[in-house]
């Protein structure tokens, strides 16, 4: 009995190990070739098709170098990169297609499905540079039709882009060189990106992460690179937005801003938490939340933010750019705590091959912001135990705005311009700006000037129930006044 027993229960071990095993496919057995010059695509779709057919599984890659054009996963396939493992985009722009439309090439790709994911050690390098100077020579040719918008091609692939997918894992790999946006998550459910890294500075508009009117989506431990925006939620459909998001222990490094909301923000973003990140020797801002194109914003919280050598700390802003016949948004109950940054005098994406623009010029250090637009204010912010470092030293000499009323009134609303830091060129203080804005708290808040500024620290410009406790003004020489109201009322200032 003993011995039947014994033999049972070896059997199951055997069929248990045999279904696990089962779940792994090697890519080499589907012909796939690892040796860099082998293009791959049709072999690599033949094995998901496969693997999603046979009720899923993972398609393994050992190490070699893989080149393939687009690819789709299947719902139930997960592509798993071992150590060593490069996926490699073609540098053919006729080896791209789409995800769901004209602008969604990628080189991996789905639509609709569920339970699928990218995971491993290994890599994903997409050659981004030479495929962008090998459609625009086929652009010059007239093979292809595109425009040329400042002498870089509309429609570039993204490494990944996911649209409607429910159930996603993308943990380990590294991602780098995209030809544009580096990865794109578009209206999925249920997702998590953890532990990858993000090297892409091959080309422009090298987003690190989209995110896109996704809910219940986690970005967590993870090191982002590149000459755009590293962290941006987006909200392309007014109909849909940005819902139950954390972004949590992750570095950034960007050409443009660490974490930024928008630019586009049709639909909106509500319950998003960014929780212990890091930003550094970025070109805007460390925190940008801005709703240009009516979407709203509500229940934002930033917790723990270290930013070091970045040109801006927080910006928050209100427009009315791309609205059609819907209404201006809205912002509201946004807490940023516990933050330290620190701004240089000097530009800090310096070392790109593709930096951020000087522009905005004349103008000195510009402080911090928050910026609605005339009858929407920004409402219910609280900003407590923050520390912000500025080099100082403005020079009225070099730009000048004056506390005046003509000086103030004179800050135009540009309420249609593309929403960044600068675009008002001078402004008042050297701190912080509010204007437009109902029911903020400032709470344990340090400013710090490195240099003596003509500009007071603070200027609150057509406000309404603000507050201000435990506050510091450090600023060498001292002895003027560091907060200058106008048009504001309700205004508590306590010691």
């Amino acid at each position: 009995m003993r011995t039947t027993k014994t033999f049972l229960f070896s059997l199951l071990l055997v069929i248990f190990a045999t279904v696990a095993q089962a779940k792994d496919y090697n890519a080499s057995y589907f012909g796939i070739k690892s040796n860099g010059t082998t293009l791959n695509t049709t072999s690599i779709q033949a094995a998901i098709d496969y693997i999603h057919a046979q009720g899923g599984g993972r398609l393994v890659f050992y190490v070699g170098r893989y080149l393939t054009g687009s690819i789709h996963l299947k719902s139930n396939v997960t592509i798993h990169l071992n150590e060593g493992a490069v996926i490699v985009g073609s540098t053919n722009p006729y080896d791209y297609d789409t995800v769901f439309n004209a602008s969604s090439q990628a080189l991996i790709g789905a639509l609709n499905c569920e339970n699928i994911g990218i995971t491993g050690k290994g890599v994903i390098d997409g050659q981004g540079r030479e495929m962008s100077y090998n459609r625009i020579d086929l652009i010059q040719k007239g093979l292809i039709k595109d425009d040329l918008k400042y002498d870089r091609p509309t429609i570039r692939p993204t490494l990944v882009y996911l649209r409607e997918c429910k159930n996603v894992t993308i943990d380990g790999i590294m991602l780098k060189n995209s030809a544009f946006w580096v990865q794109i998550y578009d209206q999925c459910d249920q997702m998590t990106v953890n532990n990858i890294t993000v090297d892409s500075k091959a080309y422009w508009n090298n987003d690190g992460i989209d995110i896109v009117d996704c809910r219940n989506f986690k970005l967590t431990n993870s090191f982002i690179d590149a000459t755009d925006d590293a962290i941006c939620l987006k909200s392309h459909d007014h109909r849909q937005m940005c819902e139950n998001v954390e972004i949590r222990n992750n570095v950034a490094r960007s050409s443009a801003s660490g974490i930024k909301f928008g630019t586009v923000s049709a639909g909106g973003y509500k319950n998003v938490k960014i929780i212990n990140n890091k930003v550094y020797d970025t070109y805007r801002s460390a925190i940008t939340i801005a709703t240009p194109d009516g979407g709203n914003i509500e229940n934002i919280l930033v917790d723990s933010l270290y930013a070091y050598n970045t040109g801006n700390a927080i910006y928050l802003r209100i427009g009315k750019r791309w609205l059609g016949e819907r209404p201006v948004g809205t912002m509201k109950n946004v807490t940023i705590q516990n933050m330290y940054c620190e701004i240089p005098l000097e530009k800090p994406d310096k070392g790109y091959d593709y930096e951020g623009p000087i522009e905005d010029l004349p103008r000195n250090t510009s402080p911090a912001s928050i910026v609605g637009l005339e009858g929407h204010d920004i409402e219910n912010v609280t900003l407590r135990n923050i520390e912000l470092v500025y080099p100082g030293g403005g020079n009225p000499d070099y730009a000048y705005r004056g506390l005046k009323p003509a000086d103030l009134d004179g800050i135009p609303e540009m309420e249609a311009s593309y929403p960044e830091f600068s675009q008002f060129k001078e402004l008042p203080a050297w701190g912080f700006y509010v204007r437009h804005a109902k029911g903020v708290l400032f709470d344990n808040i340090t400013l710090r000037a490195e240099k003596r500024d003509y500009r007071p620290a603070i200027v609150l410009q057509q406000v309404d129930d603000v507050t201000l406790e435990n506050m510091k003004y450090i600023e060498p020489g001292g002895g003027k006044k560091q907060v200058h109201t106008y048009k504001a009322t309700n205004v508590t200032i306590k010691k």
